[in-house]
């Protein structure tokens, strides 16, 4: 009986330890990507590069999204981690050089990076402090994020005006709950592999940080 109750004692320290390591690495690659990204992003501004089509990135995004999930065992997910996150952040600065162009666009750019950072910051210490499991959104993610790319491609296609707006603050939502959902994941054992926990990090931060630009500029009048 004693021993039994030290095995199991065992199993659990180490998995706490394995939790630990998983979240260390997540927000450690997290902050390097997104540091990384931000270079890019400052390098394409810089360069006066244009818009890039929204086909492309797209078909990058999703290409390139899909190479580090399949590589994410291995160390060339490393490599294909940083290639779409600086892909990423090589499209943003040409979009956040637009929006800082137009009137009140610097403010509505600062008020979403601060928004988008108390977010973050409050959603994953919500989900590290409380270690509430949640797991029971799933479901109503993995719809959402078929909800998200559908409506993307709609807006690619279509004008859908004021929908757009809808749809922005529908995203916002959605990329907070996933952030809860990825955080639980890893505090629970549901995720252990951090590169992959990365990149839906990533996602969530970007997707939300956008949103939150569209509607502060829409918000301000200016879009």
């Amino acid at each position: 009986m004693v021993e039994r109750s030290i095995s199991q004692a065992s199993v659990a320290g180490l998995s706490e330890l394995e939790t630990s390591k998983v979240l260390r690495n997540t927000y450690m690659l997290l902050a390097m990507t997104i540091a990384f990204s931000a270079i890019t992003a400052g390098i394409s501004a810089m360069m006066g590069v244009g818009l890039m089509n929204p086909w492309i990135f797209l078909v990058g995004a999703i290409g390139l999204s899909f190479a580090v999930h399949y590589t994410a065992d291995s160390t060339l997910g490393l490599v294909m981690v940083f290639a779409f996150t600086g892909f990423i952040g090589f499209y943003v600065g040409p979009v956040i050089s637009l929006y800082t162009s137009l009137p009140g666009g610097s403010t509505a750019v600062m008020s979403a990076l601060g928004t988008t950072a108390f977010a973050f910051v409050g959603l994953s210490g919500y989900a590290l402090v409380t270690k509430k499991d949640f797991g029971f959104m799933t479901g109503f993610i993995n719809v959402g994020m078929w909800v998200l790319l559908g409506s993307i491609i709609l807006g690619l296609l279509f004008d859908l005006g004021a929908f757009q707006l809808a749809i922005s603050a529908g995203i916002v939502l959605l990329m907070s709950a996933l952030i809860l959902w990825q955080t639980s994941a890893i505090v629970h054992g549901g995720e252990t592999n951090y590169i992959r926990a990365t990149v839906t990090l990533f996602m969530s931060i970007y997707n939300l940080f956008m949103s939150l630009l569209h509607l502060f500029m829409a918000f301000g009048g200016d879009d």
